[in-house]
């Protein structure tokens, strides 16, 4: 049995967070899409929650509509673009004692929800998250994503010396400690947002759980490849001369530490 389950009494609270930016047109299908998967699993206290960071198409709109019929939903709004920041506020404002995310084009199939929780609640990680790169995972993509994905992973694992195989998967689920000694430390407001929260839990000491998923792109997807590497190439530079002045995690790891010795 898990430290988490040990210490509940209640059932665990899993809070599923949706960051959108203009998806009023696949917004409401996919929230009753997860909304009716979640069913299926009552031993778990669900919630979902939509974070809105700056959509102007009326997203807000039905996300709130959503949250008035739906008893587990709930709308946050920012006025601020960025899936990072919409991820750090919303995660930090949880009440959850999980706290996951999964992009609204639902490109994971759900059916690994259920092992990303258990990841955390059942078998004791810190940190579930996707991976379409290794062995088992079911991939279906352009090829330019593909290689794209392949050579930023290779260029992580150089670079930070890191293990996990999948930094960018919008599939992830945390612990209540993550959310309170890591998500503070993470510079970056949007794509990078990802890789900065595996490496610092890597590098401070979580335990991190990589889960093959079968994953389907979304022909819809409007993310600007090109400048999205760019950035995150900068981000993996910034992260490289953060942990090599050793500044960034020296102060979580002794904590980390020490928690642990009190367990």
């Amino acid at each position: 049995m898990s430290e988490l389950n040990k210490q509940q009494t209640s059932p665990i609270v899993v809070d599923i967070v949706i960051p959108v930016l203009n998806e009023a047109h696949v917004l409401e299908k996919s929230i009753h899409t997860v909304y009716n998967h979640i069913l299926q699993y009552p031993d778990y206290e669900w919630r979902i929650t939509i974070a809105d960071n700056g959509s102007v198409d009326g997203t807000d709109i039905i996300a709130k509509q959503l949250s008035e019929s739906l008893p587990v939903v709930h709308f946050v709004h920012l006025t601020l673009k960025g899936r990072g920041r919409a991820l750090r506020h919303s995660w930090t404002q949880s009440p959850g004692d999980i706290v996951c995310y999964m992009d609204v084009d639902l490109s994971t199939d759900l059916n690994y929800l259920r092992k990303l929780v258990d990841a955390i609640a059942l078998e004791g990680y810190d940190v579930a998250t996707g991976s379409r790169l290794m062995k088992g995972s079911m991939v279906k993509r352009s090829f330019n994503r593909e290689l794209i994905s392949r050579i930023y992973n290779i260029f992580v694992k150089i670079i930070l010396q890191t293990k996990f195989s999948d930094a960018q998967c919008g599939f992830k689920a945390v612990n209540r400690n993550v959310v309170q000694q890591i998500i503070p430390l993470i510079e970056d407001q949007s794509w990078f947002f990802d890789t900065e929260l595996l490496v610092l839990a890597e590098k401070s000491g979580y335990r991190i759980k990589d889960i093959p998923i079968v994953w389907i792109e979304d022909d819809d997807s409007r993310v600007k490849i090109v400048r999205t590497a760019w950035d995150d190439i900068k981000g993996v530079m910034r992260l490289f001369r953060q942990l090599n002045s050793k500044s960034k995690i020296i102060a979580v790891s002794a904590e980390t530490t020490q928690n642990r010795q009190v367990k």
